[in-house]
């Protein structure tokens, strides 16, 4: 009996070990085919890649230059001046870029960062002016985002695109009946007249609203000289146009806000007659957004904190 104990524990041990061996051999096997599978993968997308730029990543055949505009205008964020002229000086400067489209999908932001956007772009259609720029509005084109697009050549706009909103704010609370209720009393010394205007623990003045309102007057025309600027007699000149209003994509045209209905693909085909699309927009990597977003809500807040006010917006 105990042979015949040997000889099971032998012949288990051996099938116990190639079934080890098997059950290796198949999660090699299975590595070793996702492995291919990823390679398979990585070499199509490399390919695909290499048909439209060479080794150095300059294109090789005519395209039409693509860069986003999305979210709010701002110095920290995608959508920043920076981003977008690197971008746009890429595209202008690519000889087979035949066309640039901007895509845009914002609703304002900082007057300062569309500002310097809208002259950089008026400024390159001036050195190349064989290559045009259009706009495509997606879903939203409104304030600082507008302002953009009146620099380009013509916009398109989907039948419910919104467009518009040309005007100023500056936003802001008050608390000061909270603070009388509650028995707080607000201490705020200063060294300047207006060092605290519209601060939000005390009482406005018409002096400090009537200052403001001035600022945002001043700013509101320069948004309007510069959409007639960039429109010209297309423009169906009315009040309700620089009122702070959005229209939709049929009714913005009727004004000469926009010129047609269109996408980036019927663009970029029928228009620009290259439907090859490469997208030059600026992406920032991870590390720099947090530093970036963190020194902008450094800055922000001792804004604010300075000035006990929201900076300008055309949001």
């Amino acid at each position: 009996m105990s042979e015949n104990n040997w000889e099971r524990d032998v012949l288990e041990k051996l099938m116990l070990q190639t079934l080890k061996e098997q059950r290796a051999r198949r999660r090699w096997g299975i590595f070793f085919k996702l492995t291919t599978i990823f390679l398979v993968i990585f070499v199509i997308v490399s390919i695909k890649n290499l048909s439209f730029t060479e080794s150095d990543g300059t294109p090789v055949q005519a395209h039409t230059a693509m860069i986003e505009i999305k979210g709010t205008i701002e110095a920290s964020g995608n959508a920043s001046a920076g981003n977008i002229i690197r971008a746009l000086n890429k595209a202008y400067e690519e000889p087979m870029a035949t066309g640039v489209i901007l895509k845009i999908n914002s609703p304002g932001g900082s007057p300062v960062q569309a500002g310097m956007i809208y002259d950089e772009i008026r400024r390159l259609r001036k050195v190349h002016p064989d290559k045009p720029l259009y706009v495509v509005v997606e879903e939203l084109c409104a304030s600082g985002g507008y302002y953009i697009a009146a620099a380009a050549d013509r916009i398109y706009v989907d039948k419910a695109s919104i467009v518009g909103s040309i005007g100023v704010m500056i936003n802001g609370f008050g608390v000061t009946g909270l603070m009388d209720k509650l028995g707080i009393e607000r201490r705020l010394l200063t060294a300047g007249e207006y060092k605290g205007f519209l601060d939000p623990f005390s009482p406005q003045t018409p002096q400090q609203v009537q200052y403001a309102q001035s600022m945002l007057n001043q700013i509101h025309r320069q948004f309007i000289e510069a959409v007639r600027a960039g429109r010209g007699d297309r423009l169906k000149e009315n009040r309700e146009i620089y009122s702070g209003l959005v229209f939709l994509g049929p009714k913005a045209i009727r004004l000469g806000l926009a010129d047609e209905l269109g996408t980036v693909e019927s663009v970029a085909r029928d228009i620009i007659k290259s439907p090859e699309i490469v997208d030059y927009t600026e992406q920032e990597k991870l590390a720099d957004r947090v530093l970036k977003k963190f020194g902008a809500s450094v800055g922000y807040g001792a804004a604010k904190a300075g000035l006990g006010w929201n900076p300008v917006s055309w949001q």
